[in-house]
Parts: structure tokens; C-alpha cells; sequence
């Protein structure tokens, strides 16, 4: 009889062990897990996706063609108001350039140093131009060049205040003169939980005012270049 109550008091003693050791695995098990998702997640949000790689190159580059071509203009064109665009380009893309260099550095993002051949053909192209020829050229390079920098600033920028802004921008381009700015509405970045996306975001809405001015600006230097024979 005293066995048996031995046995039942072992037995019930190695259950309870058991139970303890199944329950401490199951924490280190869910700790271990909650640990690898929290990982993963802030790993996720400090990627550098191959989408931003693409922005900060593309838009360096651009920052660093407008400069090139607007000490190029200060030195062949013959216009004043042509002089006075290029004196703005090189002030504001010197600017921008410099933002945009800073943020993807922080996150570690690539740019590059150097023009590609696209821009160093027209950089060439214009080279071999002087007066009223360069100045033509220039100017509707510098719609092109500005019209396609906006559109890859748009798409990383807040619809609703994008429409805002183009709806004001529409209101400001009614004449020809060429002016050193153009108000526009302020603009938002498009939110992302992705830290090096969000600052590429930001960089991207603060820069988008600023070349919509120039966009306008370069289109009445375009038509008044265009008068010029």
C-alpha cells in the first residue's frame, strides 16, 4: 500500500515537470518567433528597393545636367532672360542635387558621379551652338528635360495635392516673361512604411514646386526663344 502511494506521488511529480517543460519551451518558442518577425519587419522597412535605386539615379543625374547645361548657357547665349534661367538652374539644381545626394547616403543608395551618354549628348550638341541658335536649343531642352523630371516626381508624390497643384499651376502660366519663380501649391510625399521610400518621398515634394516653376519658366523662354531669328 505504501508503495502504491509512492508510485502515484512519482508519477504526478513527473507529470508536473512535464507540463513545465512543455510550457517553457512553448514561451521560448513564441519569444524566439516574435523576436524573427520583429527582425524581418524592421528589415523590410530599410530595404532598398530596386525602384529607388532607379529614382536616385535618374533624378542625380538630372540635377547635375541642368547644371552643366546652365554654365554652358551663362557662357553662348546672348539673351539676358536665357542668362538669367540658366543662373536659376544652376542655383536650384545645385541645391536639390546636394538634398537628394544626402538622403540616399544616409540610406546607403548608389548614385552616380557622372553624366550618362544621353545627357552628354546634348550637353556636346549644345557645345557646338552659340547666340540665338543656342538659345533656341536650349530652352525647348530645357521643357523636355523639365517635363520629364516632373513626371517622375509625381509618382511619388500625394494625389490630392498633386491635382492641387497642377490646378494652380494652370492659373500661373497665362503669360510669356520669363520669371525666376512660380508659386504653387505645396505638395505632400505619397506615404510609405519604408524609411529610405519615404525620404526619397519627401525630397521628391519639396523639389516638385520648384521645377514646376522652372517648367513654366522654360516654356516662355522656349516661345521667346522661338521668335528669335
Amino acid at each position: 500500500m505504501k508503495r502504491l502511494g509512492f508510485l502515484s506521488i512519482a508519477l504526478a511529480s513527473c507529470l508536473a515537470v512535464g507540463c513545465s517543460n512543455d510550457r517553457t519551451g512553448n514561451e521560448t518558442n513564441t519569444t524566439t518567433a516574435s523576436g524573427s518577425v520583429g527582425t524581418a519587419g524592421d528589415a523590410d522597412r530599410s530595404e532598398v528597393t530596386q525602384g529607388d535605386k532607379d529614382f536616385a539615379h535618374d533624378l542625380v543625374i538630372a540635377n547635375m545636367a541642368e547644371v552643366e547645361l546652365g554654365k554652358l548657357a551663362k557662357e553662348r547665349s546672348a539673351s539676358a532672360d536665357v542668362k538669367k534661367f540658366a543662373q536659376m538652374m544652376i542655383d536650384d539644381h545645385t541645391m536639390a542635387g546636394d538634398k537628394l545626394k544626402a538622403a540616399a547616403s544616409e540610406h546607403n543608395v548608389p548614385v552616380p558621379s557622372q553624366l550618362d551618354d544621353k545627357h552628354i549628348q546634348l550637353r556636346d550638341k549644345l557645345a557646338k551652338l552659340k547666340g540665338a541658335e543656342f538659345d533656341r536649343e536650349y530652352a525647348a531642352a530645357m521643357v523636355d528635360g523639365h517635363q520629364d523630371v516632373a513626371s517622375k516626381l509625381e509618382s511619388r508624390i500625394d494625389k490630392t495635392k498633386l491635382s492641387e497643384s497642377k490646378a494652380q499651376e494652370a492659373d500661373n502660366v497665362a503669360g510669356t516673361k520669363v520669371e525666376t519663380r512660380t508659386d504653387v501649391s505645396t505638395v505632400l510625399p505619397e506615404k510609405s512604411n519604408n524609411v529610405v521610400t519615404m525620404s526619397l518621398n519627401q525630397w521628391a515634394a519639396e523639389a516638385y514646386p520648384v521645377v514646376q516653376a522652372h517648367l513654366a519658366s522654360a516654356k516662355a523662354l522656349d516661345k521667346s526663344a522661338k521668335r528669335r531669328k
